[in-house]
């Protein structure tokens, strides 16, 4: 029988384990349940809550955790709700987006704590998210002028992920839990 390791080090592992798992449900859910699709050209997008998470769980939790609740996440939505095509392109975009916020929020010691260097952190962090789909998009359509139409509504998923993530993550950074 193999001895069971109670030690710190194996529950910080436990917990870190579940945390990222969870925050990875939490973008998912937010991304699946709570969209719109945007009426602009072809692939105009869609706006959803799964960015506001996204940012929650980078100014929270660093730049690690945030960057792969949004990759996997938001990954996961595409590869079950008919955007398949995109998923490796999702995961790249907003895995990278996340890594940018949460190392800007996260930089000095702030640990997430300054919402105006959240604010900034988000915003920085957005025409990463931009190019990446873009040239992707570029790329499988052979066409750069028509990645240009989805652009408009990436910059509205992100007003509105930075709209929801900045005022909520300073409410919650008064939680013991989240300083």
């Amino acid at each position: 029988m193999e001895k069971i390791n109670n030690s710190s080090s194996t529950r910080n592992k436990t917990f870190n384990l579940i945390l990222t798992a969870m925050l990875i449900a939490l973008v998912f859910v937010a991304t699946i349940f709570l969209n719109i699709r945007l009426p602009i050209a072809a692939n105009g997008g869609l706006v959803h809550l799964g960015t506001a998470m996204a940012f929650i769980a980078t100014f929270l939790f660093g730049p690690k955790k945030g960057a792969i609740a949004g990759a996997v996440g938001m990954g996961l939505f595409d590869l079950v709700s008919g955007w398949t095509l995109w998923a490796p392109f999702t995961v790249v975009a907003r895995g990278l987006q996340g890594y940018i916020a949460g190392k800007i929020a996260w930089s000095g010691g702030r640990n997430g704590n300054s919402a105006a260097i959240n604010l900034l952190a988000a915003v920085a962090s957005a025409p990463a998210m931009l190019a990446v789909y873009y040239i992707c998009e570029g790329i499988l359509y052979n066409n750069w002028i028509a990645p240009v139409a989805s652009i408009p509504g990436n910059i509205v998923q992100n007003v509105v992920g930075i709209i929801i993530a900045i005022p909520l993550c300073a409410a919650l950074k008064k939680i013991s839990f989240f300083k």
